[in-house]
């Protein structure tokens, strides 16, 4: 029974994961561009990037309640009450996008929680600006994405990634080192190729949604609703606690960057390097998540207890195992690694000083991960939060500032990701704990 609900994870993980990594790709592609064309421009893309993903993030785990909603709709085989819910889910992204380009027109307050050299700022500030426009359209595709995950269906979202990558890659690299015939617009180049990404991405969701014959037996948009009350308050109770966890979890690197640009240039440099990184590996276990979430939802929505119980042991063992191997690999591989984004030895000397930390809390980034994705699909999303706060900003955050300028001996950057390494080992420990609870209370 293990190895058939391990297939079925892997069958559902496997495509998410590749498109993940592809939508990772243009991050990847971003840093390399730059990385090679101005110190100062790659360092705009991590504050910047740094605080676009943590807003996005925060808006898009607040969508993610249409995941389980969905997930029990259907195991529930109320296939019918489907289309209702991913409309009221797509007025709901349309809403959350005005605090969503807000934020990013106006960054001011989280540029002012560090000192940044002014050239950097200013094109961080041109950076976010070109950003908003695209805010509703990657909130629209998330819920998109969202949507189709709950109902195991993500091959569509694998496709329309790898096109999104492909064409980013050929626009950033145009704008970004002026081969396209004109100026060489840097972090510019970057942010306009984005949006026309978050665009070209939307546009292939909604033909999809129209005229996928997978899709068809919900009809999508017959019967368009109008924003209710209800509904919309329902994907909130359920969503704003998983938004919150999203940005809790992403704006402790955000601001852990942030921080890190006290250091310099060269730092912060070396810094977003691993962070990539970091970013990529996450992707393993965050895909095992989805798929644990997807299976646990329709278990949940069925009452097939025990069928959520296995699917939650196979994406913990498949997390855990999985990552720790990914661990191994990056600690051997960290020398060409480093050599890949960038040129300069100073930002390869500080790369290199921090893969360990990488490497070293991998296992518990995927237990943690997976429970926390297994609660949701129970709908279990408050308790999950505060657990988030207390490892991700208490320990995390707060220890690695703490470590890192007020020490009696000042780690500097390494010990930001020493306490991030402490922030997962006890939040590994303590969802791990809440998982088990929760699993016993249903059983019993």
């Amino acid at each position: 029974m293990l190895i058939d609900h391990s297939r079925r994870l892997l069958a559902h993980a496997l495509p998410m994961l590749l498109a993940q990594l592809s939508s990772m790709g243009m991050m990847v592609i971003d840093t390399a561009l730059l990385g090679h064309h101005g110190t100062d421009d790659l360092a705009a893309v991590a504050v910047g990037g740094g605080i676009y993903i943590s807003v996005v993030f925060a808006l898009v785990g607040v969508l993610q309640a249409v995941a389980p909603t969905v997930a029990h709709l259907h195991g529930a085989g109320r296939d019918g009450e489907i289309a209702a819910a991913l409309q009221q889910a797509l007025w709901l992204a349309l809403l959350l996008a005005i605090p969503g380009v807000v934020v990013l027109l106006h960054p001011a307050p989280l540029l002012a929680l560090s000192r940044i050299d002014p050239a950097v700022e200013e094109k961080a500030r041109a950076y976010l600006a070109l950003l908003a426009f695209g805010m509703p359209a990657i909130l629209l595709y998330r819920t998109f994405h969202a949507f189709c995950n709950a109902l195991g269906r993500p091959r569509p979202l694998l496709l329309i990634s790898l096109c999104s990558t492909l064409l980013h890659g050929v626009l950033a690299s145009l704008l970004v080192t002026g081969a396209w015939g004109g100026e060489a617009l840097g972090v510019v180049g970057c942010g306009l190729s984005n949006v026309a990404v978050a665009i070209f991405s939307l546009c292939s969701a909604a033909a999809y949604l129209r005229c996928g014959k997978p899709l068809q037996p919900y009809r999508p948009f017959a019967g368009w609703q109008l924003p209710q009350r209800r509904p919309l308050a329902r994907l909130l109770r359920l969503g704003l606690p998983m938004g919150f966890s999203h940005f809790v979890e992403i704006s402790s690197f955000t601001l852990m960057a942030l921080f890190v640009a006290q250091l310099g240039a060269t730092v912060v440099a070396g810094h977003r390097i691993v962070a990539n990184l970091a970013a990529i590996c996450y992707m393993l276990p965050l895909a095992l998540g989805i798929a644990t979430l997807a299976q646990v939802g329709q278990a949940a929505g069925a009452r097939d207890w025990q069928r959520a119980g296995r699917s939650i042991g196979a994406g913990l063992l498949l997390a855990a195992s999985l990552s720790t191997l990914l661990g191994i690999i990056l600690w051997l591989l960290a020398t060409p690694l480093a050599a890949v984004w960038t040129d300069d030895p100073a930002v390869q000397a500080v790369a290199l000083g921090l893969f360990g930390y990488v490497a070293c809390y991998q296992i518990f980034d995927a237990v943690q991960t997976i429970a926390a994705h297994a609660l949701r699909g129970y709908r279990i999303t408050f308790a999950p939060m505060f657990v988030h706060v207390l490892c991700f900003w208490g320990v995390g955050l707060f220890g690695g500032w703490w470590l890192a300028f007020r020490s009696p001996q000042p780690m500097g950057v390494s010990g930001f990701w020493l306490a991030s390494v402490g922030s997962l080992v006890l939040a590994s420990a303590m969802l791990g704990a809440l998982l088990w609870r929760a699993m016993r209370a249903i059983r019993d």
